[in-house]
C-alpha cells in the first residue's frame, strides 16, 4: 500500500503524462450518462454552490463540471495533482470557479459550504474511503444533495476482475481501485450521516470496450469510428431501458444531508 506522499506523487505523475480522453466515443457516452444523472437528481442549478471531489474529468475526460457551470452552478473543485488543477482551470476559463490542490480526505472548506457535491470515481482510490465520505458530509449544507459514485463490484461485464488483472500486470494507469456493491456503498454513505434517496449508475458498457476505445482515440484515432459503432447499442440501452442503469460499471448513491444536521 502506498504512503500518503507516494499516493500524491503517483497522481502528480499521472496528471502530467496522461493523454486527454475528451472526444472519444465512450467519453461522449460517459458525459451523456453523467448529464442524465445530474439532471435527474440535482435540484435546479442556478446560483447553487457545487463541489466536485476531483478534477480528472475537467482535465482529461467529460468536463462535466463545465457543463454544470454553464447551467448556473457555482463551480468549485479539488484535485491532488497540480497539473490536473491547471488543466481544469483552463477548461473552466469562462467561468468563475474555485479550483484548488487538495485531498478529498481533508477538504480546505468550511463546514456546510456547498449546496451540492458531485463525486464520481474518487473515493475508491484509497483505503479510507470513509474519511472522504465524512468530509463530503461535513462541507455539504443541511438539506444539500450529494451524488457519490464508485466502481460497481457486480458489473455484469466483470470490469473489477479486468482491473484486478491489469493491476497485477502493472498495466492499469489509475493504480489502486476498490469496487463496491450498491448495498456496500449505501451502507458506507449512510454510516457517515447521509440519507440515501436513490441508487443509480452510469456507463453500462463492457470495461474492455471502454479501454479499447480510449486506446484507439489516443493512438489510432481513425479506428474510433469502429469502437463508436460498438458502443452505440449500449448507449441505446442506457437511454431507453432504465433497468440497465444500475448495472453500469459505476454505481451511484444519491444522498441528502438531513436538514437538522
Amino acid at each position: 500500500m502506498r504512503s500518503e506522499s507516494e499516493y500524491a506523487a503517483f497522481w502528480r505523475d499521472v496528471g502530467k503524462t496522461f493523454p486527454s480522453l475528451t472526444g472519444a466515443p465512450s467519453t461522449r457516452y460517459y458525459f451523456e450518462c453523467e448529464r442524465w444523472l445530474c439532471e435527474t437528481f440535482f435540484p435546479p442549478l442556478p446560483g447553487r454552490s457545487l463541489l466536485k471531489t476531483d478534477l480528472w474529468d475537467e482535465a482529461k475526460n467529460t468536463q462535466i463540471l463545465r457543463w454544470l457551470a454553464e447551467r448556473g452552478a457555482r463551480p468549485h473543485g479539488v484535485d491532488i495533482a497540480l497539473d490536473v488543477v491547471r488543466d481544469a482551470r483552463t477548461a473552466l476559463a469562462q467561468h468563475r470557479s474555485g479550483l484548488v490542490v487538495s485531498d478529498v480526505r481533508a477538504l480546505p472548506f468550511d463546514s456546510a459550504a456547498f449546496d451540492l457535491v458531485y463525486s464520481m470515481g474518487t473515493i475508491e482510490h484509497f483505503a479510507d474511503s470513509d474519511v472522504a465520505v465524512r468530509e463530503i458530509f461535513r462541507v455539504l449544507k443541511p438539506g444539500g444533495t450529494a451524488i457519490i459514485g464508485v466502481p460497481n463490484k457486480l458489473d455484469p461485464f466483470l470490469r473489477p476482475l479486468l482491473v484486478h488483472g491489469l493491476n497485477k500486470l502493472g498495466a492499469y494507469p489509475y493504480g489502486m481501485e476498490k469496487s463496491f456493491t450498491a448495498r456496500g456503498l449505501r451502507r458506507l454513505v449512510e454510516s457517515e450521516g447521509f440519507r440515501v434517496t436513490a441508487v443509480s449508475g452510469i456507463l453500462f458498457i463492457p470495461g474492455w470496450l471502454r479501454m479499447l476505445d480510449l486506446v484507439c482515440h489516443t493512438r489510432r484515432r481513425r479506428l474510433s469510428t469502429i469502437t463508436g459503432w460498438l458502443i452505440e447499442p449500449f448507449r441505446w440501452l442506457y437511454r431507453h431501458v432504465p433497468a440497465v442503469r444500475r448495472h453500469g460499471y459505476l454505481i451511484a448513491c444519491i444522498a441528502s444531508k438531513p436538514p437538522s444536521t
